[in-house]
Order: structure tokens, then sequence, then C-alpha cells
């Protein structure tokens, strides 16, 4: 079924990029990129689109192997392209110690302690 949505996809962004990066971004910004692209030059709207794929289908690809790298890609501005369509959760953060305040006395220590 990937094979034949990836196809459908294909020929879709052959005859009019916008759609085809309307399904695999979203509506956002490379969307808007790509409508300009397309009618300053039919061509770099394909450019465009084509390359918006490629990034697409690589990441997804190293999401299913557990290969997810949070690097970005140039000129790609959508969150679901740079994660393969998978959202993916960052690694869990350590749990931070608490600031003390100035004139604050930290806890175990008292006048004249070390």
């Amino acid at each position: 079924m990937g094979a034949l949505k990836m196809f459908l996809l294909i020929l879709v962004t052959l005859f009019f990029p916008p759609v085809g990066v309307l399904a695999v971004a979203g509506c956002g910004a490379d969307f808007i990129i790509n409508i300009c692209l397309t009618v300053l030059g039919y061509i770099p709207g394909h450019i465009h689109a084509f390359y918006l794929m490629y990034v697409f289908y690589e990441r997804k690809g190293e999401v299913k192997r557990g290969e997810y790298h949070s690097r970005s890609a140039a000129g790609i501005y959508s969150e679901r392209v740079l994660r393969g369509g998978k959202h993916v959760q960052p690694p869990p953060m350590p749990p931070q110690q608490p600031v003390p305040q100035p004139g604050q006395v930290p806890p175990g220590q008292a006048y004249g302690t070390v």
C-alpha cells in the first residue's frame, strides 16, 4: 500500500506540484513557497516538491529503522516532513536541581559549616 501511495503522490506532483506538497507537508510555509515557485516557473516548483518528497520518504525510512536524527534539512520548514510523518518523542530530560536564591542558605548548611 505504501508504494501505491507514493506512486499516486508522484503522479499528482507531476501535474500540479503544490498538491503533492500539500499532501506531504500540510498547509504551511513549504506549501506557500511551492505555490510561489510554481507560479514563477513550473520547473522550480517541481524541483522543490520532489525534494520535499525525497526528504519525507528518507526520514520515514529512518524512523522505521529506528535511526531518527533530529537534524534539519536545508530549505524545509515543515516538521512533518523532517520527522517523516511520524511523531517522534525527544529523549527525556533529567530533572534539574533548584537554583538557590541569593541570601538563601542551602539545606544541610548552617553558619560556620563548609
